[in-house]
């Protein structure tokens, strides 16, 4: 019997690893823009939403969110720019960003976010606000190239803002029910001509508890109602369900 040649062997098992170490899904190159239009728009008893980012990461932090393909901050305040609106009542609203935060654990990689929505009366006094937190962990990829990195801080920032969409509605719809503009329902005036109830025709917007209860059209914490369409708001906007993919 001939001996087995080594060199053969090798050669001929090279391409059945190859095949084996390339059946893994393709990692993710291209990152579009998250946005979040598709979702309802919350419309405030407000005449104007501004966007703060008070948020200054650490170092380490900050590395990490250069290497996203989609900062967190920069996607809150993209959300916030399409989802908040003013219906042109008196007041105005700040939706500020107080953390973004992404960053590598061992072998995990973590990320919290956390907002406020403020209300404010037309000469500056705030007189409410709703805050959301939300906070996600993912195994950070084995083999860490780049791409690969990039494809998994992309991924956690697309669920944490899932997260956020839900949590920071039905914050609002809970801290801030009489500064919504409902949508009109049959019985029901109109949103621009509703004002909230502490609201006085002299001296505009007064301050008033948090704790006040909803409006009588029965909107509250509870999402519930029938899908609404851009420009309809909390009184009877479902939770979104963004697609995660």
């Amino acid at each position: 019997m001939k001996p087995i040649n080594l060199a053969v062997i090798l050669a001929l098992g090279a391409p059945l690893c190859l095949a084996s170490c390339s059946s893994g899904p393709p990692v993710q190159t291209s990152f579009p823009e998250l946005q979040y239009t598709y979702l309802p728009q919350i419309t405030l008893k407000v005449a104007s939403v501004s966007v703060r980012d008070e948020y200054m990461p650490g170092p380490n932090a900050a590395q990490l969110i250069a290497t996203a393909p989609e900062a967190p901050a920069a996607v809150l305040e993209r959300m916030a720019r399409e989802r908040l609106i003013g219906d042109g009542s008196p007041g105005s609203a700040t939706f500020t960003i107080k953390r973004a935060a992404l960053h590598q654990v061992g072998d995990n990689l973590e990320g919290t976010m956390t907002v406020e929505l403020s209300v404010s009366t037309s000469n500056g006094q705030r007189v409410g606000y709703a805050d959301a937190t939300v906070s996600r962990s993912e195994t950070a990829p084995s083999n860490e190239t780049p791409d690969r990195m990039r494809a998994a801080l992309y991924a956690l920032t697309k669920r944490m803002m899932a997260d956020m969409n839900v949590e920071l509605q039905y914050q609002i719809q809970k801290s801030l029910p009489d500064w919504l503009a409902y949508s009109p329902t049959p019985g029901m005036a109109p949103a621009a001509s509703t004002l909230p109830p502490a609201y006085n025709a002299n001296n505009g917007i007064v301050a008033q508890p948090l704790g006040g209860s909803a409006p009588a059209t029965g909107a509250g914490p509870a999402l519930v109602g029938p899908p609404a369409v851009p420009g309809q708001t909390l009184g009877t906007m479902p939770v979104p369900s963004p697609q995660v993919q």
